[in-house]
């Protein structure tokens, strides 16, 4: 079965719930430039899947996914920086973790496919 909107990519939805969580789990830290760098690059992994996906070329929508692999890198990084300014917890930090290794899964399966 063909893909016929970006809405019906896996990765797409994942990556969505994620930026939810880093959203929830940051919308009450004070420093306004850390959020909003780690808000913007959550964002960043689904918005550039959808991206992609509407240049209707593989080689664009390949580009676009490496893109969000990287997003979802700098959200995994800042975790482990917001857990050693004690941003988050323990838990919270995995939670980010291990739904960026998730989502990196799902994109990495996705680029292999069409390539």
């Amino acid at each position: 079965m063909k893909i016929q909107k970006f809405e019906d990519i896996i990765a797409w939805q994942k990556a969505q719930d994620h930026a939810v969580l880093v959203y929830n789990y940051f919308k009450e830290i004070r420093d306004f430039n850390f959020k909003n760098q780690n808000c913007k690059a959550a964002v960043s992994i689904s918005n550039n899947i959808a991206e992609g996906f509407d240049r209707q070329s593989n080689k664009e929508l390949s580009r676009f996914l490496y893109i969000a692999l990287g997003s979802a890198s700098e959200v995994k990084s800042m975790a482990y920086l917001a857990f050693r300014l004690q941003y988050i917890q323990v838990n919270e930090k995995n939670k980010i973790l291990d739904q960026c290794s998730e989502v990196s899964r799902l994109i990495q399966g996705f680029i292999k496919s069409i390539n």
